[in-house]
């Protein structure tokens, strides 16, 4: 594989997904609406991202470039290309589509019958399946069959914690991120030969992974930032060394992961292993992650589908523990933020019908079941 379109230019973008394809010597053009630093990357071709564990060393990634994801260059990148990526946010997924599906029509006028393969890089359960989706409503109903024939949607599962950028830094290109990384892909959905991409892994179970990483990452990272708010820490590693937040975390992915044991034949110990792992992440003392960042769009995260309510059903399902995991759906009934529009609609919801209704009306729990009850009791202790 020689390049690859990636849309998002983001912190993410850079840091994570960009970074393991270049590193791997494919030839990245990223895609973005940000004009300013579109300009830098296609300027410069590179940029520094600080990798942060146990110590700190900078890399430096180059051969790539960028478009303007609004103009006719991404599209005519398209249909020469061997890969498309996202890491744009499962909200911008649908604006993409129309791009994407336009490339795709591209390349088939242009004689192209290589394989190409799409991979949604997206904090979602089967992101590009969702992709796919979006992206066959714009493109022409004559095409589909060629479509399902050519591109791979390909689902997959991804873990880097990518903070914002310092402030005090002066290279807007600049990004920090963690060491650990994890990219699961679904080796069933592609077409053509999988590409070789160290720091990408295939799987045939990737809901296996998308759980696991949903349930103990995702789930562990939002208790630990609505916890904090209510205590007044003011970042992630902060508030995972309070060590009453940190039993409270701890025992809300145990629940959790009680749930992916039973689902998945999961190994007890090394899913505890990883616990501990994800623990001592949110602990590095390199990441400067604010727990207002980590807690925005609560509305969100408190979809049946998503990092709180999705693990609890597991617990209502295998008849498991589900405390901790109440806790902190209570937690995220109390987050504020002046800047958040899903924060101001759920305190509003809160004050205009009460805690049971909003907690059904966006969790999909029934109003009279016994786990809206427990919510609402913890809500009035916290």
């Amino acid at each position: 594989m020689k390049n690859a379109v990636h849309f998002g230019a983001g912190n993410i973008g850079r840091g994570f997904i960009g970074k393991l394809l270049a590193d791997a010597d494919v030839e990245v053009t990223f895609a973005d609406v940000d004009a300013p630093l579109v300009d830098q990357l296609s300027h410069k071709q590179e940029y520094k991202v600080k990798v942060v564990g146990t110590e700190c060393k900078i890399d430096t990634v180059s051969h790539v470039t960028a478009v303007n994801s609004a103009s006719d260059d991404v599209i005519e990148r398209m249909v020469h290309t061997d890969l498309v990526t996202t890491a744009v946010g499962p909200n911008v997924l649908d604006i993409i589509a129309k791009t994407i599906a336009t490339g795709i029509a591209k390349r088939f006028e242009a004689g192209n019958e290589a394989p190409l393969n799409i991979i949604a890089c997206e904090n979602m359960v089967r992101g590009t399946t969702h992709l796919k989706g979006e992206v066959y409503k714009h493109l022409d109903t004559s095409l589909h069959a060629k479509a399902d024939e050519l591109i791979g949607f390909v689902d997959s599962a991804v873990d880097r914690i990518v903070p914002p950028a310092e402030a005090a830094n002066d290279d807007p290109l600049e990004v920090t991120v963690e060491s650990f990384s994890e990219w699961i892909v679904d080796e069933q959905q592609f077409k053509g030969e999988i590409p070789r991409i160290d720091g990408m892994e295939t799987t045939n179970n990737l809901m296996a992974f998308v759980e696991r990483k949903l349930f103990t990452l995702n789930t562990g990272h939002c208790i630990t930032a609505y916890l904090g708010c209510l205590k007044g820490h003011r970042t992630i590693r902060e508030a995972i060394e309070d060590p009453e937040i940190h039993a409270d975390v701890k025992q809300a992915m145990s629940e959790s992961g009680e749930v992916l044991i039973r689902r998945y034949d999961f190994d007890r110990d090394m899913h505890n292993a990883y616990i501990e792992k994800i623990l001592g992440r949110f602990a590095n003392p390199y990441l400067v992650d604010e727990v207002d960042r980590v807690g925005r769009q609560p509305i969100r995260k408190l979809g049946p589908n998503d990092r709180l309510v999705k693990p609890l059903l597991g617990t209502i399902e295998y008849g498991t523990e589900n405390q901790a995991l109440l806790k902190g759906i209570a937690a995220a009934l109390k987050y504020t933020s002046s800047e958040d529009p899903q924060a101001i609609e759920l305190q509003t919801s809160l004050k205009e019908h009460g805690v049971r209704k909003t907690v059904a009306h966006y969790t999909g729990l029934a109003i009279d079941s016994e786990e809206v009850a427990k919510i609402e009791a913890i809500y009035a202790s916290l």
